[in-house]
Formats: C-alpha cells, structure tokens, sequence
C-alpha cells in the first residue's frame, strides 16, 4: 500500500498538514493539491484552532511538479489555464481558512514551494531555510503567487525575488516580510511547537474574526474599512470569549 501524499495528524487544537512526497522533494503534483485542500476543507470541518504545512523529509517544497507541468503544457491551453487555477484555488482557500495557517519550513522552499508558503498567513523558517522564486531561469513566471507577494513584501523587492530568481536565507527572508520568525536550528522543533500551542492558546473567535477583517480589507477605501470594523468590533464583544475574557479582567481588577 502507498503513502498518502498528505499525512494529517492533530495535535491538541493544531492540525498539521505534512507534504509527503520526499523523494520528489515535495512537488506540487495534482493528487498533493487536492490533498491539501480536502485537508484544510477538513480542518475547518473540525474547528481546527491552528492548522500547520510542513514537509516530509529534507525540504519543505521544491515547488510545482515540472513533468506534470510539461504535460499540461502538451495537451493545450485550457489543461495548463485549469492545472494553473487550481493551484490559485488553493491560495484561495488558505486565505479564507477560518484557522490561522501557518508554514513550517525547513531546507528548501523554492518555485511553487514558496509561493505555498507565501500565501500561508504566517511562516515559521529554520535558519538554514532557503527560499526563492528561481522560475525565471526556466522561462516561466511564479503568477499564481503574484497577488499575495506583493502584499507581503515591497514592491521592488517582490519584483528582484522574481525578476533575478535568487534563493535567499531565512534570516534576509524575515528581514522583508517573507517569513515572520527564523528559528535556530538547535531547539527548532521546541520552538515550532511552542509557537504553534501559543497561537491555538489565543481565542478562536477573535483570531478568526481578525483574519477576516484584515484580508478583507484588500481594496478599500479608508471610511469602508472603518466600518468594517467597527462591525466586527461588535460582532467580537457579542462572543462568549470575549465576554468572558472582559469579565475576567473587570474581577482582576477589583480584586487587586
């Protein structure tokens, strides 16, 4: 019996996703997309507080699978345009996930590899990571990616990573806003997993109502984005967590 190319596991209120095609360094094939989108479909089914990508295994992803790309290719352009938007489907998807996700990597993150740890909302690199956009090289364009790039890094700098298509290290990584934490490698598990507790520790609802509102507020104007919140300021404060975490304070408070 094979190996799934997905391994899903649950550890307390995470839920971690782990690619698991290692001898092909974890390349995007379809079966791994679909994978991944029946997972995070499921961990949001189980109200998943955290949900964690990782990859078996030396890499994390070297990115799309070339021989299926070069098939698609072959069989014309309405396979290559449907191969292509279900990957961006699955960007989608992580954006709209109720549950924080976030990217765990370590070796290499290259091409489509990176672009799936990019359009996580939070990534976690060990400081040996390498990360990079090299499908210039190859004559190809990371486009799926594009839209939430440019969002997460300057502008000049998101168009050096995919005009020169350079590998950079976790620490130049974190430095522009590609990766949120470079942790050492000595202790790296103990961190992931302490990170990780901590983040699911938070309370859902209020994780979950502020990755809505800052997403969503992609293409607003200033008033409009005001108004957004201030209705899902009240939506928050209706919350049982919210109404017990200022409950609990009031009685801190009194009391000291």
């Amino acid at each position: 019996m094979s190996e799934p190319v997905l391994r899903y596991e649950t550890e307390g209120g995470v839920v971690v996703l782990t690619l698991n095609r290692p001898g092909k360094r974890n390349a995007l094939n379809r079966a791994l997309v679909e994978a991944l989108m029946d997972g995070l479909e499921r961990a949001g089914r189980q109200g998943a507080r955290v949900v964690a990508i990782r990859g078996a295994g030396p890499d994390f992803c070297s990115g799309a699978d070339l021989a299926e790309l070069e098939e698609a290719a072959d069989a014309g352009v309405e396979e290559s345009l449907s191969d292509a938007g279900r990957l961006g489907e699955l960007f989608v998807a992580l954006r709209h996930h109720p549950a924080p996700v976030v990217a765990v990597v370590h070796g290499r993150a290259l091409a489509g590899g990176c672009g799936l740890a990019t359009a996580c909302d939070l990534v976690l690199a060990r400081e040996d990571a390498q990360l990079g956009y090299p499908e210039v090289h190859l004559g190809f364009v990371p486009a799926m990616v594009m839209a939430i790039l440019r969002r997460k890094v300057p502008e000049a700098k998101a168009f050096e990573l995919v005009a020169r298509g350079e590998r950079i290290g976790a620490a130049d990584a974190r430095a522009i806003g590609l990766v949120n934490r470079a942790l050492a490698e000595e202790g790296f598990e103990e961190a992931v997993r302490d990170y990780l507790e901590s983040l699911a520790s938070r309370p859902a609802s209020a994780v979950a109502l502020s990755k809505r509102l800052l997403y969503g507020l992609d293409a607003t104007g200033f008033e409009e984005g005001v108004r957004r919140g201030a209705e899902v300021n009240a939506l928050a404060r209706r919350t049982r967590e919210c109404r017990e975490g200022v409950r609990r304070f009031l009685e801190e408070k009194s009391s000291s």
